[in-house]
């Protein structure tokens, strides 16, 4: 379902601590909606309820661990008093995780599929059914990556998690039709965000050095989340099915349906590009 105006629309945004979940957040607010927001950081989703509040906006702040049914199961309660049901859903909450993988162990395995992955899932059981019952139609945002339709093998969790939310969300979208809930998964591509400074890296690349050197790959890119959010609302309001953001986003999303073996080629060239700037930056 397309949603074209968002005033006094219940927006749920994940993950809007900073980044792209705080500025899809601002935007919906400044487009006139009532806002839900959670974030595992307690002081970043109140800094961002604050600024919502400053847009002269509602919203209602929790600190919330979307890996965790039992807390997502507590929010959902706490929000379905105040709100029969959200009118767009956006699963934002995400963590990145650098490495391939025989480097990446197990414990890695269960903490990125948590968040990436049964994260999404667990916004989408605790509120989708009271937006079906409900029988106003609604929009669901899930957020993946250009990781989640070209596989690395420098974010090889990563990019399987990713590949999980894209697949999820296209059989949502075909389950949900009937119902007028429209889904968009978002491909943002290379973001100048906190996940690049966040991120858990292993084997060669977990190297102050490497480090260092990936950061300054998206400082130089300097595309900001703010631009994911403007894509955001407006994938919503076109009730797009995949919705890649960046300029290098869109070219992998077509490459990689025009031409898969070229698109693998040129994948492998830029990752051993950034390898060989990681090993200088290292002194290996």
């Amino acid at each position: 379902m397309a949603i074209r105006d968002f005033a006094e629309r219940t927006v749920l945004v994940t993950g809007a601590a900073s980044g792209i979940g705080r500025e899809t957040a601002l935007a919906f607010a400044r487009a006139g909606a009532k806002l839900v927001v959670c974030d595992l950081n307690e002081r970043g989703i109140e800094e961002t309820a604050q600024a919502i509040r400053g847009l002269g906006r509602p919203v209602l702040a929790r600190p919330v661990d979307v890996a965790s049914p039992t807390a997502m199961a507590e929010f959902a309660a706490a929000v379905h008093r105040e709100h029969a049901a959200v009118d767009i859903l956006v699963n934002n909450a995400g963590v990145g995780l650098g490495g391939g993988f025989l480097d990446t162990t197990l414990a890695d395995w269960d903490w990125i599929i948590g968040i990436n992955l049964r994260g999404v899932v667990h916004g989408c059981h605790f509120f989708l059914p009271p937006m079906v019952a409900r029988g106003q139609g609604g929009h669901v945002v899930n957020v993946s990556s250009v990781a989640g339709y070209v596989a690395t093998a420098q974010l090889v969790a990563y990019g399987a998690t990713k590949f999980g939310v894209l697949g999820l969300s296209e059989g949502l979208r075909d389950e949900l039709h009937p119902h007028r809930i429209g889904v968009t998964t978002v491909c943002p591509g290379i973001i100048n965000t906190r996940i690049t400074e966040t991120s858990p890296m292993r084997g060669r690349y977990a190297t102050p050095a490497a480090r260092t050197t990936i950061l300054a790959l998206y400082q130089r890119r300097n595309y900001g989340p703010e631009r994911v959010a403007v894509s955001i609302l407006r994938a919503v309001r076109k009730n797009r099915a995949v919705a890649p953001v960046s300029p290098e986003a869109w070219t992998m999303y077509f490459l990689k349906r025009l031409a898969p073996g070229l698109t693998a080629r040129l994948n492998r060239a830029l990752a051993a590009r950034v390898e060989r700037a990681a090993d200088e930056a290292s002194g290996t």
